[in-house]
């Protein structure tokens, strides 16, 4: 058997350079025309990694091209300092193989209620669990979100203009201050795949987002698996920043 050559600096950062680039071509189709900081620039609004790192990739996407011949990719004229090699490497395994959401930061215990309860059921139920966004469903199948904050200004509403809160909040169910599907800014529904790069840009492009519900296979009519909420984001960098 022959013996494996270990890979040089070099040919580490190349590949490195190779995977990020191959990658985000192949995730956002991306030209082939188009050149590697254009690529990176574009992919930005798009991905939280590159957003995050986006000057390092820069910067490294220079150095390639020092450390590399003009007129011959394969041939190196110039060696990478091992730290930089190591940093641009994991740099590339976030992008091209990021962690799921599911396995490392989602709330498992799932804490849903059906569409026909009283608001003033479904105020107790906040109250005594603490979470302040809870999916209904009817029938098995999703039908929106009891948003907290969205709950909260509709009984503001109400007190403002005088109707008694008690007899509202006893004769209204869930369905009348719930955020539904078809309008809805404030939770989206995501597979089992749904990586924390994703979640993390889905938070970015929409302020408004409370969480996300991943399912086996993003279906309404699945029984969630987990959650993913703002509270989560923190969390979420740690992994990317330690990963």
């Amino acid at each position: 058997m022959a013996k494996q050559t270990q890979k040089t600096n070099a040919e580490r950062f190349i590949m490195a350079y190779n995977q990020i680039d191959y990658a985000l071509r192949s995730i956002y189709g991306f030209k082939r025309s188009l050149s590697y900081a254009d690529l990176i620039r574009k992919a930005v609004p798009l991905n939280s990694v590159v957003r995050k790192y986006e000057d390092e990739l820069i910067d490294y996407g220079r150095l390639r091209n020092s450390i590399v011949h003009k007129t011959n990719p394969n041939y190196v004229i110039a060696e990478p300092h091992i730290e930089v090699v190591e940093d641009f490497e994991k740099i590339a395994k976030i992008i091209c193989t990021p962690p799921l959401a599911l396995n490392r930061v989602c709330k498992r215990e799932v804490l849903t209620c059906d569409s026909d309860i009283s608001l003033k059921t479904l105020l107790g139920l906040m109250s005594s669990t603490g979470y302040k966004n809870i999916p209904v469903y009817e029938d098995g199948q999703l039908k929106g979100v009891a948003i907290g904050l969205n709950v909260l200004e509709v009984l503001g509403d109400r007190s403002l203009s005088g109707e008694n809160l008690e007899d509202f909040v006893e004769t209204n169910t869930v369905t009348r201050v719930m955020s539904r599907l078809e309008d809805s800014k404030y939770f989206k529904v995501y597979d089992k795949n749904l990586t924390i790069e994703s979640a993390l840009n889905n938070f970015y492009l929409n302020r408004k987002l409370q969480l996300i519900i991943i399912t086996e296979n993003g279906h309404l009519n699945e029984k969630p698996l987990g959650v993913v909420t703002v509270a989560d984001i923190l969390d979420m960098n740690a992994i990317i920043e330690n990963y």
